[in-house]
């Protein structure tokens, strides 16, 4: 059940009671924003993050009835150096959540296996061949959206794709969803879309449950806009939403 509707600048965040409403609420947006991209052109681009809190989204999304033969799927960061046969990639994840259970016109994921430069240079090429249209995402404790966290997040970036060290605030959260033992288990570098290719979708649906949530949230609702908190440029959307469960919500009811 929905228990709350804030709007900061453009950006609308609605707060339900759990975090599977909240979940079957984000897969019906995002599958209402894959509708209507197919009813107007035929087709529909869309970027996929891969986390925990991505789960319950992905699964309500399974549910609806889409024409996944209008759907060209692609994937929005990926650890340097893992692929798809690596259980801790990201390529795997979305594999495992998503793409084995629907029948994509195509899926493309980050070539992250190969240099930095060339998986850049590929993946570059493909997003301007196929611009996207809609968003599925999450933000992380440091407040990054896909990998751009704090120090390497720019708003203004050129780059479509790049390669970036990932900070240690951004690391542990791999180890606080269970994706790594330890710190020292986390890759150190990624390849990650930047922001201005996340914000030039027309649709965002962004997913964020969990306490561990609750600061980044707030930073970004209340705070300063800016690379401090990357997950600001969400406000200046005009057709984006951020859904929250009571624990991440916790810092802004």
């Amino acid at each position: 059940m929905l228990i709350k509707t804030i709007q900061t600048d453009a950006l609308t965040t609605r707060i339900y009671d759990s975090r599977a409403a909240m979940g079957e609420a984000a897969g019906r947006a995002a599958a209402d924003a894959i509708r209507h991209v197919i009813a107007e052109k035929g087709q529909a681009n869309v970027i996929f993050a891969a986390a925990p809190s991505q789960n319950e989204t992905l699964a309500a999304l399974l549910k609806e009835d889409i024409d996944w033969g209008r759907v060209h799927a692609f994937h929005m960061d990926e650890y340097v150096g893992l692929g798809i046969d690596d259980r801790a990639s990201f390529a795997r994840y979305l594999y495992d959540h998503v793409f084995a259970h629907a029948p994509f016109a195509s899926v493309h994921y980050i070539p992250a296996k190969e240099s930095a430069e060339e998986g850049c240079r590929a993946y570059t090429s493909l997003l301007k061949e196929c611009p996207p249209d809609v968003v599925l995402m999450g933000i992380g404790e440091n407040g990054h959206i896909a990998f751009n966290d704090p120090p390497v997040a720019d708003f203004k970036d050129r780059a479509c794709i790049k390669a970036v060290a990932l900070d240690n605030v951004c690391r542990m959260q791999q180890v606080h969803d269970g994706c790594f033992p330890t710190i020292d288990d986390v890759p150190t570098h990624a390849l990650t879309l930047t922001v201005p290719t996340l914000m030039s979708a027309k649709h965002l649906i962004c997913t964020v449950p969990a306490a561990t949530k609750a600061d980044a949230v707030q930073a970004m609702l209340c705070g300063p806009y800016g690379e401090v908190c990357p997950a600001t440029a969400l406000r200046t959307h005009a057709s984006a939403v951020m859904l929250l469960d009571p624990d991440s919500a916790s810092k802004v009811l």
